[in-house]
């Protein structure tokens, strides 16, 4: 195995990956606003991170990751306002949601899963902390940072601020608070009428959205980082906040690796309201497509690419999942002459290292597929020969084994995926007992040559979305 780069956000050059105390890898992902339901954009970044701690953890290294729910900002307290509920209550459906829909795309849950008002007195500390420094003044009961006070400002995102001008804060803040330079953001905000707010030292208030990834990036995982991932409308300014609050509070660098994904675009377009192509996940379930599907299609290009969402590449997507569970159950049930190729074993190895290739540089999942489908392509081709051993098999299934424990779209769970989401699946809301049922009657029928009612069966299955394969081994069935 060689070594791990990634391509760093902060320099802006691919450098080696080192963690500061290895074998452990502290990471930081910004998780939802849960106001809503996560779109498909959102899952993108998911995807890529659960992606990048899989491989991490195949590598060896153990993973202390904390992943952040804010479930406080403007649109959480008015949204909860107009719905007549507590802010607690508003958003505790779209964080339930959020991590049902994580679990659909098999992404795993980080080892910390936290909630920004669950560390209110973090980030009152944090904004003490930097006032006893000088960071910090006060206006009209709210807490400001001075970004004239930090002369890196600007380092991850590259941003001129020579076009930032006083009065422009809406280029950099939404707060609609007093402030001395637009430039500044707000780590605490003054209450308005009627507004959620806490009791604390520095007065009533809420946090600003940015002091809370510090604080509690900082509580869990130290003052120094190894890795912070998000999407790249991130990188300014929130990120770049980050940057200023951690580092101005502690004189250390906050992060080694800054890892941003590219943004993810519906049909050549952005997403927006206006022009109605928000995608959520349940919406793309419930049209029928599977989970497996959306996380092999989300993986498939490299994270650092934009990605252009379509109803072809969708269906592509799909194809190459079939194409890979087939292929497995191939090699498991057929029945290949005895022996193994030397050959053939060789060409196992040169797919491992051109997928582990690809995987090292920066993620490069398009080049770690491709390893995977030519060796598919070759493998096929050897047993239609009848060039494929029985041996030839483990050594196979062991790579697609170590392949699917970082891309994991082989096994055919969807079903269960979307019934624990309340979504009935494509094949007429038809059970596996209900198929394995009816597969049975259909073999009675056959056996005693009841070829009408084995055939009625068979398109009955088929029109509730279930194809039949008959091989030499029984019968194998999947979903379309």
């Amino acid at each position: 195995m060689g070594e791990i780069h990634f391509r760093n956000t902060l320099s802006g050059k691919k450098e080696r990956f080192e963690p500061l105390e290895p074998p452990e890898v502290r990471m930081y992902t910004c998780g939802p606003t849960v106001y809503d339901f996560a779109h498909i954009g959102n899952f993108r970044t998911f995807v890529f991170q659960d992606i990048l701690r899989r491989f991490l953890r195949s590598r060896g290294f153990q993973m202390r990751h904390v992943m952040n729910l804010t479930d406080v900002d403007d649109r959480i307290i008015q949204n909860a306002a107009a719905a007549g509920v507590s802010i607690y209550d508003y958003t505790a459906q779209y964080a339930k949601a959020f991590l049902e829909d994580i679990a659909a795309l098999s992404i795993e849950t980080p080892e910390h899963v936290v909630k920004a008002t669950d560390h209110i007195e973090e980030m009152v500390a944090l904004t003490e902390r930097l006032g006893a420094k000088g960071f910090t003044y006060s206006s009209d009961g709210s807490v400001y940072y001075r970004i004239a006070k930090f002369p890196e400002y600007g380092k991850l995102s590259k941003i001129d601020l020579t076009g930032i001008r006083d009065g422009a804060s809406e280029r950099i803040e939404s707060d609609r608070y007093e402030k001395e330079s637009a430039r500044d953001f707000a780590l605490w905000k003054a209450p308005k009428p009627g507004e959620h707010s806490w009791p604390s030292r520095i007065g009533p208030g809420r946090p600003g959205w940015h002091i809370e990834c510090s604080a509690m990036a900082m509580k869990y995982l130290g003052e120094t980082l190894d890795i912070h991932t998000g999407g790249v409308d991130l990188a300014f300014p929130h990120h770049e906040n980050e940057i200023a609050q951690s580092e101005g509070a502690t004189g250390k660098p906050f992060v080694g690796y800054w890892l941003h994904a590219e943004h993810l675009i519906i049909d050549g377009e952005k997403m927006s309201k206006s022009l109605g192509n928000i995608r959520t996940l349940r919406d793309l379930l419930s049209q029928g497509h599977k989970p497996s599907t959306l996380r092999f299609l989300l993986a498939s290009v490299p994270y650092r690419r934009q990605f252009n969402f379509t109803n072809d590449v969708l269906q592509q997507a799909a194809s190459s999942v079939e194409r890979l569970r087939n292929f497995a159950a191939r090699l498991r049930a057929e029945k290949f002459p005895a022996g193994a190729s030397v050959a053939l074993a060789a060409r196992v190895r040169d797919a491992e290292d051109a997928f582990d290739a690809g995987m090292e540089d920066d993620l490069n999942t398009a080049q770690a597929l491709a390893a995977v489908f030519d060796l598919v392509r070759d493998v096929n081709t050897a047993a239609d020969r009848g060039e494929f051993r029985q041996g030839d098999a483990a050594p196979v299934l062991a790579f697609l084994e170590k392949f699917d424990g970082i891309l994991a779209v082989l096994d055919d769970n969807d079903a269960a995926k979307l019934a624990a989401l309340g979504i009935a699946p494509s094949g007429g809301g038809i059970s596996d007992d209900e198929v394995e049922k009816l597969i049975a009657e259909r073999n009675a029928a056959r056996k005693r040559r009841d070829f009408a009612a084995s055939d009625r069966i068979r398109q009955e299955l088929a029109d509730r979305g279930i194809i039949l394969e008959d091989a030499k081994d029984g019968v194998r069935w999947k979903r379309k």
